[in-house]
């Protein structure tokens, strides 16, 4: 049975990017280009794993990431981003998120967190 996977990044090309990669592994994946598009359109208990920019306009990762802590949703999520700040990852973890890579990740990283990430 597939893993359902949330992409939410402002830059098509890295959506469509994950999209692409995941889908070779089997994952069930849907894109969105903000986290309001992606609240709107996900429910709070909807299953799958939430791979997460840190910028963003409007609501950015960390804000986006309170918001499903505060909805008391147990999804786990990975941030994903160019962040270059020593701190990025740390902070990641401190706020509830299963890892953190830097773009450009690892595809096999990605999944493998992935992986780890679901059997929680």
């Amino acid at each position: 049975m597939p893993t359902n996977i949330y992409v939410v990044d402002d830059d098509e090309s890295v959506c469509r990017a994950l999209k692409t990669l995941l889908m070779t592994f089997d994952f069930d994946v849907r894109t969105f280009n903000s986290a309001q598009s992606f609240f709107e359109n996900v429910a709070g208990d909807a299953p799958g794993c939430l791979l997460l920019d840190i910028h963003m306009p409007g609501m950015d990762g960390w804000e986006t990431q309170k918001r499903i802590l505060d909805s008391g949703s147990k999804r786990p999520v990975i941030f994903i981003s160019a962040e270059k700040k020593d701190d990025a990852a740390q902070r990641a973890l401190n706020v509830g998120a299963v890892g953190f890579l830097q773009k450009p990740v690892n595809g096999q990283t990605l999944v493998d967190l992935i992986n780890s990430a679901s059997k929680e």
